[in-house]
């Protein structure tokens, strides 16, 4: 029997090249148009042009989706290893190049530049489910090989991404980790003892806060002062993530006039909250439009404000619903999975674009800290839209690739 038939339904036979998710990519489809549109918007105060570079990028990625959802998935496998060392190489690179915001992040190509950090979530989540599709699972003796190799694959990435510093990418990195994990049947202590960590870890995070808070209270805000409390600190943060959280934690405390490190927030939350059901229109917005929202995060990190204020409730359900439905799509095609490669990357895919959802909308909502993590599909970026067009194509490989049985 021709290998490219498989089996739908009783006795029908249909190839390959006919089994596709069109759910999928009729969502990039909406999503694409409104990044368009409301970046444009966004951009009107300053006369921006970013609108054009995102159409761009959104016809590449639909390119790129397409050509990778032809490739069997089980091809990633075999060049995993070398995926991941040139990115990681790259990641290396980026200490070398120049220094945007206060970090090193990018590489410049000249045209354009290149985020390796959004192409090691890629790399990394392939590799891992590669290492856990050909380990042993049992009981933690029999486990912990595995178990040992994902967390050297996610945590060197993680490291290097959090030197930059890009602590929001950096947290990106262990929900897929855990998601590999859980689809791959760790046993139950490990993600126990994980908790407890976990549990610790966030106590330690939490003295860190409170100490900085009291530090505040005592010294003026001098260089020196931020410097000899990052040197006695028990943990590597910086000065301004420390604000971060404490901002999100404490407002009244970190900028009780809200005129510093909580001015955005404000702003997107007079922005949704002014959206109402229907919103003001588009290109009728007026934080962005009046500079208020500033240019510089309109059209990224905080798009989704935007988006609110001009489309209303409406808009952002359906921003938020299409975005949705992709993760369920991508669940789905785990659920349906010929092996466990394919399982744990439509579930690694789908846990990455919920956590960028939770984290980015949840900032501009005021329920999350502002880390700077894109909105997927909406916000304005190339290496990271294009990454998240090649991980659907993937995904939707292993949904081409399936083995259907009666």
């Amino acid at each position: 029997m021709n290998k490219r038939l498989s089996t739908f339904g009783a006795g029908s036979l249909i190839p390959d090249e006919f089994k596709w998710d069109w759910i999928t990519p009729l969502c990039l489809l909406v999503l694409s148009v409104m990044s368009v549109l409301f970046i444009r918007s966004a951009q009107a105060y300053g006369g921006g042009s970013y609108w054009k570079m995102q159409m761009l990028w959104c016809m590449i990625g639909f390119s790129i989706y397409g050509v990778v959802a032809w490739i069997d998935y089980h091809w990633w496998m075999k060049y995993a290893h070398l995926l991941y060392f040139a990115v990681v190489f790259g990641l290396l690179l980026v200490f070398a190049g120049p220094v945007i915001y206060g970090a090193r992040r990018w590489i410049d190509l000249g045209l354009f530049k290149i985020q390796p950090s959004e192409i090691a979530k890629w790399s990394t989540m392939v590799l891992g489910a590669s290492i856990l599709s050909r380990s042993p699972v049992g009981d933690m003796r029999e486990s912990i090989k595995g178990i040992m190799k994902v967390g050297a694959c996610f945590g060197l990435p993680m490291f290097l991404i959090f030197l930059q510093p890009d602590l929001g990418s950096t947290l990106v990195f262990p929900p897929i980790a855990f998601s590999l994990l859980y689809v791959a049947r760790m046993p139950a202590k490990f993600f126990l003892s994980t908790f407890v960590v976990f549990v610790v870890m966030l106590g330690v995070l939490g003295f860190d806060i409170y100490h900085y808070y009291l530090y505040k209270l005592e010294n003026p805000q001098t260089s020196e002062a931020v410097v000899a409390y990052e040197d006695n600190s028990l943990l590597p943060l910086k000065d301004y993530q420390r604000k971060r959280i404490l901002t999100f934690l404490a407002p009244e405390v970190e900028d009780p006039h809200g005129v510093g490190a909580n001015w955005n927030r404000i702003q997107a939350l007079i922005a949704v909250a002014t959206g109402g059901f229907t919103g003001k229109g588009l290109g009728e917005g007026m934080q962005a439009k009046l500079g208020y929202l500033p240019t510089a995060v309109a059209h990224n990190d905080f798009i989704f404000a935007v988006i609110a204020e001009e489309s209303g409730l409406i808009g952002g359900s359906l921003a938020v619903g299409a975005i949705m439905l992709i993760v369920f799509g991508c669940l789905r095609v785990a659920a349906k999975a010929s092996d466990r490669f394919g399982a744990m990357l439509a579930v690694g895919v789908s846990v990455l674009l919920m956590t960028h959802v939770f984290i980015n909308v949840g900032m501009t909502l005021g329920i999350t800290p502002i880390t700077g993590l894109p909105l997927p599909f909406l916000s304005y970026g190339g290496s990271f839209l294009i990454v998240c067009f090649l991980l659907l194509g993937m995904v939707q490989s292993v949904y081409r690739h399936r083995k259907d049985t009666l």
